[in-house]
């Protein structure tokens, strides 16, 4: 039986969602029309719509449902980018990397945490800018200190976009707390069905959708809602609770401990449950292959790249060097059973075995 441990590529499908999601495919009616079939949708949307907002502290009227968590952040930097200088932190997601494409970079430190310094300095060299930043980063998990960049940023009239897509469900994450204009999430890394996410939208801000159409989500996202994928990402962000997520963050530490190996990001703050593994010398896409074939489930950067593994950008950002080949991410699902640390350390240490044999 195999060992799914990229989480941070897709939750497995949480009982909740597919409850809701299957549920949602037996309603007829359009969410738009008037008739009692569409207002059955409707109440349906609207639901998943007040889920959605009390997990991630907004209000439901900011809560603009989108295809996912790329549709979102491009929904945010293309309208709120217009007469903005774009920041961008160097260690972003690729769907931000592009959406905000021309951005100043803003360096993070070795251990994957944004500098602050530069951003303040950054902020004060021009005029407002729109400044994009993840919450948690999708390779290390390392937590960047985004509520501090909110204080800077507000100080010097910019607005926040924040990419919460990986921190949704593992650690606490309010729209409002943390001062942001915007936030990203998607349903599956939740646990819900691909194919739905939201954009969190602080009130008063104006935006101009990507699509236009017949004026759904109050004008702001057109096309009819796909309402069992919307209905599932409802479920997952009320079952996905952050104080459960917290029993990974033992499982983690002991697979660090028991390995011994480095670890991108290791002493700053991280998602508990998520580990980027530096073995020297052994390249991330042979590690990967390797596990795979022993029916362990990892990955190596994001998984956004059409199947492709390659050299980190992330870990180059962070100055590791040659490491940055050489990383494999491990990433626990919400349902790891107990004995993932065990299953998992005896396949790479006899992944770690074969590949310091001398060829033949």
């Amino acid at each position: 039986m195999s060992l799914y441990l990229d989480a941070n590529a897709t939750e497995p499908l949480r009982p909740e969602a597919r409850a809701a999601a299957l549920a949602a495919m037996d309603l007829l009616g359009n969410p738009s029309s008037v008739h009692a079939e569409g207002r059955a949708a409707r109440r349906v949307l609207e639901e998943a719509r007040a889920k959605v907002a009390a997990r991630f502290g907004a209000a439901p009227r900011e809560v603009v449902f989108t295809s996912g968590g790329t549709e979102a952040s491009a929904l945010a930097i293309t309208a709120l980018r217009r007469g903005r200088r774009l920041l961008v932190g160097a260690t972003e997601h690729p769907a931000v990397m592009r959406a905000a494409e021309g951005a100043q970079i803003l360096p993070v430190r070795r251990d994957g945490t944004l500098d602050l310094p530069s951003l303040e300095a950054a902020l004060a060299a021009g005029p407002p800018a729109l400044v994009c930043l993840m919450v948690a980063n999708n390779e290390t998990g390392v937590i960047h200190p985004v509520a501090k960049a909110a204080t800077l940023c507000h100080r010097h009239g910019a607005l926040l976009h924040l990419d919460g897509v990986q921190a949704a469900g593992r650690i606490a994450l309010s729209l409002h707390d943390l001062g942001a204009d915007t936030l990203a999430i998607s349903g599956h890394k939740l646990g819900g069905p691909k194919g739905a996410g939201a954009l969190l939208l602080r009130a008063g801000l104006d935006l101009t959708p990507l699509i236009p159409g017949g004026g759904q989500e109050r004008g702001r996202r057109g096309g009819t809602e796909a309402l069992p994928a919307i209905a599932g990402l409802g479920a997952a962000a009320e079952a996905a609770d952050p104080l459960g997520a917290a029993r990974l963050a033992p499982l983690r530490d002991a697979i660090e401990t028991r390995l011994g190996l480095p670890v991108a990001g290791v002493g700053a703050p991280r998602l508990p449950n998520t580990s980027c593994l530096i073995l020297p010398g052994a390249a991330a896409e042979t590690q990967v292959i390797a596990l795979d074939l022993a029916g362990i489930r990892v990955s190596a950067g994001a998984a956004c790249s059409s199947g492709r593994v390659a050299r980190s950008p992330v870990l180059d950002a962070m100055g590791l060097g040659e490491a940055a080949g050489h990383a494999i991410r491990v990433s626990l699902p919400w349902n790891a059973p107990p004995d993932t640390v065990d299953r998992f350390l005896a396949a790479h240490g006899a992944m770690r075995a074969r590949l310091s044999r001398p060829a033949a």
